[in-house]
């Protein structure tokens, strides 16, 4: 039977952050996300122009329903691209307004594209009745279609990333099988576990026998909550390394979340600056 360990041995990670490559990869989805959903807008602009000149009074059904179609695949590409943009950076569920904007944004902009070109599409007094029905169908069967795409059913969040990197660092450290790491969690929960362990190793001492999980970094510059290039956390505040800059410490979770995202290679040498004792505390894979 598995030994039930405590919460503080196995919870090394605290809290779930993205990483730089996440926020990046997030940041460059959201963009393109945003260009499809001004492409689309711009086709409901151009349609309801086109319609406020009785451009489809008696024709041109072809060409309003393409300029239907068109918003319907970019409002649905934004969407895609914003869903799996969230997933690399998800929102806070305990922020309930920005969470539920950040995560429905799709659905939010694809009505926004959709309904006053639908509107008038069904009060154009103008418009032969046939084409009328016609286009307003296929219309509103493209609006909800593309809606139900935009509707994220199962959103991300943070607090969700936590328990599930929590649980996979878990797993990792006591060698089960890692059912909790998804795509997400998995790399960043094997980096902060193997890191965890072998900044334990090498920070025991009389008062720590069994190590700590607090490290020291060089702090963001001007005050930003996250570096701008990588930095590397040490065993302590005293190394060389960090004389004379201004430092932050905290957990190695902590340290990751400011793009302090390799330990160092000098740990014997910080080992005898720190006055821990020399230990077996070779660098984790991820400082290699």
């Amino acid at each position: 039977m598995v030994e039930n360990k405590p919460t503080e041995e196995v919870d090394v990670t605290k809290e779930w952050r993205a990483s730089q490559d996440q926020k990046s990869g997030a940041k460059r989805l959201r963009l393109f996300a945003a260009l499809a959903w001004v492409v689309a807008i711009g086709g409901e602009i151009a349609g309801i122009v086109l319609l406020r000149q009785h451009k489809f009074d008696h024709g041109n059904l072809a060409l309003l329903i393409g300029i239907l179609v068109g918003i319907a695949i970019f409002a649905i590409a934004g969407s895609l691209m914003w869903k799996a943009a969230n997933k690399h950076d998800p929102a806070r569920a305990s922020e309930p307004f920005k969470f539920f904007v950040q995560n429905q944004l799709g659905a939010i902009i694809t009505v926004v594209a959709f309904l006053p070109l639908l509107a008038l599409i069904f009060f154009d007094k103008n418009m032969d009745p046939k084409n009328k029905k016609i286009a307003g169908s296929v219309g509103v069967v493209l609006a909800l279609l593309a809606t139900v795409i935009g509707i994220d059913f199962n959103p991300p969040s943070v607090e969700k990333y936590t328990q599930d990197m929590n649980q996979c660092a878990a797993q990792i450290k006591a060698s089960q099988p890692t059912t909790a790491c998804s795509p997400e969690v998995a790399e960043q929960a094997k980096q902060i576990a193997a890191d965890s362990e072998t900044v334990a190793a090498a920070t025991k001492d009389d008062a720590h026998p069994a190590g700590q999980d607090v490290v020291y970094w060089i702090a963001p510059e001007n005050g930003a909550k996250t570096s701008a290039t990588p930095h590397v956390f040490h065993l302590c505040e005293a190394v060389s390394p960090l004389r004379g800059k201004t430092v932050n410490h905290g957990s190695v979770t902590e340290a990751y979340a400011q793009n302090a995202s390799r330990i160092t290679k000098q740990i014997a040498m910080e080992q005898s600056q720190c006055g821990f004792k020399k230990a077996d505390a070779s660098p984790s894979p991820s400082a290699t």
